[in-house]
């Protein structure tokens, strides 16, 4: 690891500290021109006694803009401090965990996956367009059914098809005589340039796609693509549980990664991270937005400074040993409920490096999922999936509970009574 370490209480308090003087203070200074300030003192008490052993809740007090993208360029100046420190996040995350080379790459801390899902969809469509010459007709995104509804609403948003690719309804798997059609259809109706989101972690099921399934085929039909990868779940936990794991930057066919610390990471919500190989975020930058020192490439502008120290915190909290303890924890917890849907012979599906089981709703009474809060893969009655999410919140006694009731449950269907 080149930049991800543990750092004791005191080393954290200090960082962030430091951080903050090296902001604009608005409690002191004179600033005159800028549409912010801190968050309103008779509301929010900023000489609250506790603040003081709260460096993260002090920044939220303070609350820094991080609008613009802090990796290219000049940023304001207001909010360097804070601005260092989410460039020390984004350097743990691309080059630790993802393997990029330093300085190799650009990327902000975002409101959430979902706008990082339609930044990289918003900046591989320009990129066509103005370096390639596509008309928008031309472009197409790819994605399998199982892919996060981000990428349909990207969809909508940026006025191009979305291509839904088939998934094996047990192994979860792309469909790849099935894309190969789709791909095909489109190419003779125009399509030439492909933007391929490939999942690290679907949200129902956990599952991972293979990128080469996409490149495989689209390569054999000499198209034009981009691979994004959406890892907003798994992208804290798969890199980590997966040593062999090749979606990252050493891939050269993937070019951006989406994030997600609000989920694995727990996070405070409304934070995202979006993460691309250099050369490319240029194509959104916005050049009406002259009034901002820098460049703004991010599709939210004004963006909370707060994420990103509180998910520094988190990081340098643990370091990348006490992260990993934490994943392998997770992991030995969805293992203890497998082994115990396998003794019963209740089918489900488990990507083996992932924290989500997902068991087919024929085995799931009514009772349980009001119970448990268990998830469905749609609320409109033609559901076939309900979801177990292993966060660090679920414990084998919960577990247990739940095995407990279903089993249960199972033996009252056969007619079988238990022993008391």
């Amino acid at each position: 690891m080149l930049y991800w370490k543990k750092l004791s209480q005191k080393e954290r308090q200090a960082r962030i500290e430091k951080a903050l003087e090296e902001n604009v203070n608005f409690t002191l200074d004179s600033s005159l021109g800028y549409p912010a300030s801190k968050l309103d003192s008779k509301v929010y008490y900023e000489d609250a006694s506790f603040l003081a052993d709260a460096p993260t809740l002090k920044t939220y007090v303070a609350n820094p803009n991080h609008i613009g993208c802090h990796t290219l360029g000049t940023s304001e100046k207001a909010f360097k401090g804070t601005q260092e420190m989410e460039r020390e996040v984004l350097d743990v995350l691309a080059v630790d965990i993802f393997k990029a080379q330093p300085k190799s790459y650009d990327g902000y801390i975002s409101p959430g996956g979902t706008e990082a899902n339609i930044q990289a969809i918003w900046m591989y469509r320009n990129y066509f367009s103005y370096k390639l010459g596509a008309n928008p007709y031309e472009i197409a995104i790819l994605a399998s059914e199982d892919t996060h509804y981000s990428i349909p609403k990207a969809a909508n948003i940026l006025m191009l098809d979305w291509l839904k690719t088939p998934v094996d309804f047990h192994t979860r798997e792309i469909d790849t005589f099935q894309l190969e059609n789709i791909i095909i259809k489109a190419k003779e109706k125009g399509k030439k340039y492909f933007i391929v989101i490939s999942n690290m972690g679907t949200t129902m099921f956990g599952a991972i796609d293979n990128p080469n399934d996409y490149i495989q085929v689209l390569e054999k039909h000499h198209l034009i693509y981009k691979i994004h990868i959406d890892g907003a779940y798994g992208g804290f936990i798969y890199p980590l549980s997966n040593k062999e794991s090749e979606l990252n930057f050493e891939n050269p066919k993937i070019s951006s990664i989406t994030i997600d610390a609000h989920k694995m990471l727990q996070a405070p919500y409304g934070t995202g991270i979006f993460l691309c190989r250099k050369g490319l975020i240029e194509n959104v930058l916005t050049t009406e937005a002259e009034y901002i020192e820098g460049m703004d490439l991010t599709l939210c502008g004004s963006r909370s400074g707060s994420n990103a120290v509180a998910v520094w915190m988190i990081l340098f909290t643990y370091g990348p040993f006490g992260w990993c303890e934490k994943v392998r924890v997770l992991q030995m917890r969805t293992q203890w409920l497998c082994d115990q849907l396998d003794e019963l012979k209740v089918a489900y599906f488990r990507e083996p490096f992932m924290n989500i089981v997902t068991i087919q709703a024929q085995y799931i009474k009514e009772t349980l999922v009001k119970k448990f809060d268990l998830v469905p893969q749609k609320h409109n009655g033609d559901n076939s999936w309900y979801k177990i999410v292993i966060m660090d919140h679920v414990e084998v006694d919960h577990l247990s509970t739940f095995i407990t009731d279903l089993k249960e449950s199972l033996y009252v269907e056969k007619g079988i009574k238990t022993e008391v």
